[in-house]
């Protein structure tokens, strides 16, 4: 049997902290479990996972990641209740300000 029981947490480092905190707060409903204003972190839940988020230094000067040449976090896919809601909540996020999707949402190796 594995060691481990699933995911605690992910740490993100982000270009603009409070965008991102307000991105998972507002859009997708989380909510703020702390703030380290000397790290500086917001930390974000779902209630089944906390999403670290640091400010990268200096601020709003970030490197994009490029998915072939770094390495780190590619993605972070989240687990939604049913199909109505993936395709309500992509239609929410297509019309939020500042964000970008690369593509819409489709079956995970030919899911559901």
């Amino acid at each position: 049997a594995a060691w481990t029981s699933g995911v605690h947490h992910i740490g993100l480092t982000v270009g603009k902290l409070e965008e991102t905190a307000a991105f998972f707060t507002r859009q997708l409903r989380w909510k703020v479990v702390r703030r380290d204003p000397t790290y500086p972190a917001v930390f974000v839940s779902d209630g089944q996972v906390v999403v670290t988020l640091w400010q990268a230094k200096p601020p709003g000067e970030p490197v994009p990641f490029d998915r072939l040449r770094n390495v780190g976090l590619h993605h972070l896919a989240l687990r939604l209740g049913s199909i109505d809601a993936l395709r309500t909540l992509h239609v929410r996020l297509t019309r939020a300000p500042g964000v970008r999707i690369e593509f819409g949402p489709e079956p995970l190796r030919g899911g559901p």
